[in-house]
């Protein structure tokens, strides 16, 4: 779906007598593009409608890739694209060097890129399936003791690198409604209250008042939470804490990442 959208404009603004081969078609579609530009981030948001991470379903370098290619946080209509960036942001430069995978350049991720790196991820394990059929497929006692050793050195180094994998953290993303008692509450300083709440596992993201009405606004403001550490109700009683400002704190949004 996002490859369809993603390449559309291309023909639009091609006269209909030039024409496309495949091989010219296949460079033009794969990838977001310049993730500078509006068409990029959409094409970006529109990727990750369906996706948590740019590639399987834990974060990866190539997750890292894509996140270096943007000058900022997307716009808050570009809900998917938001979701995904704040949970990349929430890790620390030293944590993104560190996640799983190989860097490759922007262009090989995105519409266009996923199938063909789903193929290439699946050549080795087919291989893999094929060595061993004929490791075993032999009656030669040599031969089956040699295959005996490839597959106790295989699962050995199976444990090694799944042993010395790190452990990925369950997060959040949550936002918040965060009501005042009358139009006369500042509101600004109501999220500076917010804001002072600090905790392992929690990171605030934007906010932004919005009308309830006659006359009062509230806050809408995110973040990303790590979920053994900080929960809706931790949330809901320390910001109500500022009993002079708030009146009540409603969940309008909890989504895994």
């Amino acid at each position: 779906r996002g490859l369809k959208k993603c390449s559309l404009s291309l023909f639009q603004l091609q006269p209909k007598e030039h024409f496309f081969s495949p091989l010219l078609l296949l460079s033009i579609t794969m990838g977001f593009g310049n993730l500078q530009t509006p068409a990029g981030l959409q094409c970006l948001n529109e990727f990750m409608a369906e996706r948590s991470y740019v590639e399987g379903f834990v974060p990866s370098q190539a997750d890292v890739a894509v996140f270096g290619g943007l000058s900022g946080a997307p716009a808050a209509d570009l809900a998917h694209a938001l979701r995904w960036y704040n949970q990349i942001n929430s890790y620390a430069a030293g944590e993104r060097s560190s996640l799983p995978g190989q860097s490759k350049d922007i262009s090989a991720y995105g519409p266009g890129a996923a199938a063909p790196a789903a193929a290439a991820a699946a050549a080795p394990a087919a291989d893999d399936d094929d060595d061993e059929l004929d490791l075993f497929g032999s009656d030669d006692e040599e031969e089956a003791a040699e295959a005996e050793r490839v597959k106790q050195e295989r699962i050995a180094a199976y444990n090694d690198r799944k042993a010395a994998k790190k452990q990925v953290i369950a997060k959040s993303n949550i936002i918040l409604d965060v009501k005042p008692w009358d139009d006369e509450t500042d509101m600004k300083e109501v999220e500076r209250l917010v804001r002072t709440i600090e905790k392992d596992g929690l990171l605030w993201g934007s906010g932004k008042l919005m009308p309830v009405g006659y006359g009062i606004m509230k806050l809408v403001i995110s973040c990303v939470v790590e979920d053994d550490k900080v929960g809706t109700d931790f949330l809901e009683e320390a910001i109500t804490a500022f009993e002079d400002h708030v009146q009540s704190v409603d969940v309008a949004a909890f989504n895994k990442i």
